[in-house]
């Protein structure tokens, strides 16, 4: 029978693996952290710190494979409900840079009014009714919406198939 020998420096490492983790979903609400970025920085703290031949070829796959369908799911979202309403270029410019705003305002409140607010007046510039611009503020507010929602489940997928490979 094999008996392994956990290090304080492993205990250590996996705090941080599950604080990557935790804090990853943080960044769903503050879109400032990049979260996908910050599950990856578990991964390799597991792989270069603690074991770096128990993940497989396939989990490899999966996480990058995951990380691109993140992406494009967020993207995705913002051009098919802010495209469908109407929303012009620079209306979705106002909705990042709102997003970038909005984390440091009100939080986590902000990254839903700032954007908002942003898009109605941006939109409202562009010579759009008021009634045409809320439709698109809100079609901004609920691309995000949505595409936190997708980001969350992929990254809890994420998460479990790193978890699935290390425990099994």
């Amino acid at each position: 029978m094999k008996v392994e020998v956990i290090s304080i420096l492993d205990i250590v490492l996996w705090i941080l693996i599950i604080a990557c983790f935790i804090f990853s979903f943080i960044g769903l609400v503050y879109p400032i952290i990049p979260s996908v970025l910050v599950i990856w920085v578990g991964v390799m703290l597991y792989h270069f710190g603690i074991n770096s031949n128990e993940l497989s070829w396939i989990s490899w796959t999966m996480l990058a494979l995951l990380t691109i369908v993140l992406f494009l799911a967020d993207y995705l979202a913002n051009l098919h409900f802010v495209d469908k309403a109407g929303g012009s270029k620079w209306g979705m410019r106002a909705a990042t840079i709102g997003l970038i705003v909005g984390s440091f305002v009100i939080p986590p409140f902000g990254v839903i009014i700032v954007p908002f607010v942003l898009v109605l007046i941006v939109e409202m510039l562009q010579k759009k009714s008021f009634a045409e611009s809320t439709k698109v503020a809100f079609a901004t507010l609920i691309a995000f919406l949505s595409g936190t929602v997708a980001k969350g489940v992929i990254q809890l997928i994420m998460i479990g198939v790193f978890v699935f490979d290390v425990i099994l």
